[in-house]
């Protein structure tokens, strides 16, 4: 399950995505159209522009704006920043795989296939779903991977 910051960061990048090419986007105006509220918005738009998505500006006419184009930018990449790990288990982990304390061996455990499958399920999602797919309520890339 991805944390409530992870989806509001998704909704914040989703009104980013629909006002891209026009210009800085206030912070106030994302909070109040997504109902976020504000002082945590500021902290996570703030993480994004320190990842390199989004870039920001200063005075009057400023804001947050998409560091580069929406369909370059996928869920992996916005849930790996925001939340870490993907994986169900610290095992199966791609990126931040850790040894489970109370295994005794990988290679026998039977939990871990079905982890490694839910982890594959997920990423596959993440992975073919850009911003560009958020904001327009596209859900082919997920859709056509269920089933």
């Amino acid at each position: 399950m991805i944390s409530k910051k992870a989806k509001y960061a998704l909704k914040a990048l989703k009104v980013l995505t629909e006002e891209f090419g026009k210009g800085p986007i206030l912070i106030s105006y994302i909070a109040e159209r997504e109902r976020i509220p504000k002082k945590f918005l500021e902290a996570i738009l703030l993480e994004l522009r320190n990842q390199g998505v989004l870039q920001s500006q200063k005075g009057k006419g400023g804001g947050y704006a998409l560091r580069v184009e929406p369909e370059k930018i996928n869920l992996v990449q916005i849930i790996r920043i925001i939340d870490g790990p993907i994986a169900p288990t610290p095992c199966v982990s791609l990126n931040f795989y850790v040894k489970c304390d109370d295994c005794e061996s990988e290679e026998t455990c039977t939990l871990r296939p079905i982890m490694e499958a839910v982890r594959d399920a997920n990423l596959s999602v993440y992975a073919n779903t850009n911003l560009t797919a958020l904001a327009h309520k596209s859900a082919e890339p997920a859709a056509a991977l269920v089933h």
